[in-house]
């Protein structure tokens, strides 16, 4: 039996199931398939960045994700510890998800997100997104179902699998993406390679349960703890579950091993050890034909700075939007083929920041001696030198707000490129308006943030006084109209918003990433509408 579909999506991690979700809410036939029968009760990521949760927001999910976790109060602070008795060699506090909301209510230059972080493990997002797929109209989840072989023709992909049972299913797709991570045999069986540093150390882990722990800590209540020289405990979403990795030899008794670092009279329960190897890498290409990859499926990062699945994310919503508007008709041949070149230098990116990030801890880590925690003139002088080089390296870890919020599709061929600024945002995030940026949050008059304005389509903004006339966008309404693709129009009498986004007239596309920007609708209408909808004739200025 043929199982038909629009869109088959291999893999049921939070991107895979990202994309399903989103193209089941727009109205597509998804098929997913995951080989695991149920999510995996393992640590890997446990933060969705402000990023994400904006995207998920849009999707109607980010009261339910912060629903299921209990890390609202407490602060994301970071400790670096020898022993309980001495002073943290360093203190770096960020705020709690309330404390946060806070400042973003108070914020009006568009410096902060509409959403703040989420901590979340994985092993609580994946069964809540699950559990929201299977209750999306048209999205059907295979779990205990794993891909062996698929091809493709003119038309769409074929794809074979074994479910639970041993028996082969077969599958027929116009499009099929692969999110099936850092093994993925979607990309393996396309011959598509990864490039950068591969298998740069080893990483033991041990993932335990502790009813005492949380409260128990000593020197303040935060998210990770670094007991040097070579242990980092990770506070998962229930203050009860913790992560440690180490890069020393656990040996045959995991819980031996975490009492001699922890020190504190407290339950231990071991779940899981398991191991991990840190990777800097990204796929030479993110896709083939009629197949697309997303996820660790196309890039392996270092999890310092938190930018794995989120970086995954930002994939998904990119191909989402693109699947769904070749899939109605109106995308052009163009707009599909510009997902690998918008996705791929941010993944380039990412990879290369997680690099730094995790260059910055080692740099202090290298500097831990042998006389670190001794009550000795030696590891006095030790710790001076390891809290010295850790203020500078460590903060590169947790503050990379130009990245998560600040990230640009230069170069896309769906995009009015400006010239001038092509740097990249790294550490400060400086809201910006220029062709490919996220739209900045911004509150309007009323109380209302503007993303919650914003439809699923293209909407043009139209802003301060003199732009509030509708008659200036019909030329390009008509010619949207003409190809099919949704468009609206947003006018807004808002001076603070005028002021930030520094421009009349914003042109927005369904992923909330500006198309073009002007103080005048100048540019011909039929060639901004074939540009930004991924149409041959696109030529022409910005």
């Amino acid at each position: 039996m043929l199982d038909t579909t629009q869109v088959l999506v291999i893999g049921a991690g939070p991107v895979g199931l990202t994309l399903a979700i989103d193209l089941g809410r727009r109205g597509f036939k998804v098929v997913l398939i995951e080989r695991n029968e149920q999510p995996l009760h393992r640590p890997k990521m446990e933060r969705c960045n402000a990023r994400s949760m904006e995207i998920f927001r849009r999707m109607g999910l980010a009261q339910r994700i912060r629903a299921a976790s209990r890390f609202r109060d407490i602060p994301m602070d970071i400790y670096l510890i020898t022993q309980w008795a001495h002073p943290p060699l360093l203190h770096l506090q960020y705020p709690s998800i309330t404390e946060y909301r806070r400042r973003i209510a108070a914020c009006r230059d568009g410096s902060l997100p509409l959403e703040p972080y989420q901590i979340i493990s994985q092993y609580t997002l994946e069964p809540l997104l699950k559990s929201i797929a299977e209750q999306v109209p048209g999205v059907t989840v295979h779990s205990g179902c794993e891909l062996v072989d698929f091809s493709q023709d003119a038309d769409g992909v074929t794809a074979q699998a074994v479910d639970r049972h041993g028996q082969a299913q077969r599958f027929r797709a116009d499009y099929m993406v692969g999110c099936d991570g850092g093994v993925s045999t979607v990309r393996k069986r396309l011959g598509i390679q990864l490039e950068g540093q591969g298998r740069l150390a080893r990483q033991n882990q041990i993932f335990f349960r502790s009813r005492e722990l949380f409260d128990a800590i000593p020197v303040g209540k935060g998210r990770h703890y670094y007991f040097l020289p070579d242990t980092t405990l990770v506070v998962q979403d229930d203050m009860q579950h913790f992560m440690v990795n180490t890069t020393t030899d656990i040996g045959d008794d995991a819980e031996q091993f975490l009492r001699q670092r922890i020190k504190l009279p407290v339950d231990i329960d071991v779940l899981n050890v398991s191991g991990w190897n840190m990777n800097l890498l990204v796929a030479e290409r993110y896709g083939e034909g009629r197949i697309f990859m997303a996820g660790d499926a196309v890039h392996l990062v270092i999890p310092n700075g938190g930018l794995g699945m989120n970086t995954g994310i930002g994939d998904a919503t990119d191909l989402s939007w693109k699947l769904a508007a070749t899939l109605s008709g109106w995308g052009g041949p163009g707009l599909l083929a510009s997902y690998e070149q918008e996705r791929r230098p941010i993944g380039m990116f990412n990879r290369d920041c997680s690099g730094r990030a995790t260059a910055g801890v080692q740099s202090w880590m290298k500097a831990c001696g042998p006389h670190i925690t001794e009550d000795s003139p030696q590891g006095a002088a030790n710790r001076a030198e390891v809290a010295k080089l850790a203020a500078v390296g460590q903060p590169i870890t947790h503050e990379m707000n130009g990245v998560e919020l600040g990230y640009r599709y230069m170069g896309s061929p769906l995009i009015f490129d400006e010239p001038g600024d092509t740097e990249r945002q790294f550490i400060a995030y400086r809201p910006s308006t220029s062709p490919g940026s996220r739209l900045p949050h911004m509150w309007l008059s009323d109380g209302s943030p503007i993303q919650d304005r914003i439809g699923d389509g293209y909407t043009l903004l139209c802003l301060g006084a003199q732009a509030t006339d509708m008659h200036d966008a019909e030329p390009l309404g008509r010619a949207m109209a003409s190809i099919g693709a949704p468009f609206s129009v947003l006018a807004l009498d808002e001076p603070a918003l005028r002021a930030v986004y520094e421009y009349d007239y914003i042109l927005l596309r369904p992923d909330m990433h500006i198309a073009w920007r002007g103080d005048s609708l100048s540019v011909d209408a039929d060639t901004m509408a074939a540009r930004i909808t991924g149409h041959p004739g696109n030529g022409g200025g910005g």
